[in-house]
């Protein structure tokens, strides 16, 4: 059964340096009153991805709490009530158990670390922010009670 007040979500990257950390920073951000979110990687890198901070920066969110950390530092807590892979990489791993029975869904976005050209990639890291900006303002505007259904949360990213 899901608790409420607030709802723990874990976002989970193979490297945890732009979409994971991108996410958590929106959803502590416009959900601050329900949630709490964390990111983590399988394989972290040493920092998040500098174009991916500026990102944030660029749409008002403070920056400077932000890191690349191992999915293993919460292997003992808090209990998630939610894990979301972003990238395929991370989905198709053996996750590590986490404590409480969060629902776990998968909201895959392209990676815009991939893209060499720094141009280009600025604007993928401006399109997978919006990305999950919409997904993340839908899973905020759902009423609490409905936080329980996988499928839901799931169709978010549809």
């Amino acid at each position: 059964m899901l608790r409420f007040n607030p709802i723990n979500v874990l976002f989970l990257c193979t490297g945890n340096s732009a979409r994971s950390i991108m996410s958590e920073a929106i959803l502590n951000d416009i959900g601050k009153d329900n949630f709490i979110a964390w990111s983590a990687g399988s394989k972290p890198s040493k920092k998040p991805h500098p174009d991916a901070l500026r990102e944030l920066f660029n749409r008002g969110h403070s920056i400077e709490s932000y890191r690349s950390k191992s999915w293993s530092e919460f292997t003992a807590g808090p209990a998630m009530d939610i894990v979301i892979t972003v990238c395929d990489n991370a989905a198709k791993e053996s996750c590590p158990i986490f404590p409480g029975k969060g629902i776990k869904i998968h909201w895959p976005a392209f990676d815009p670390v991939s893209i060499g050209d720094p141009d280009e990639r600025a604007k993928s890291f401006c399109d997978v922010y919006d990305i999950f900006y919409s997904r993340i303002t839908k899973l905020v505007s759902l009423p609490l009670e409905c936080l329980s259904n996988k499928s839901l949360l799931q169709s978010i990213s549809n």
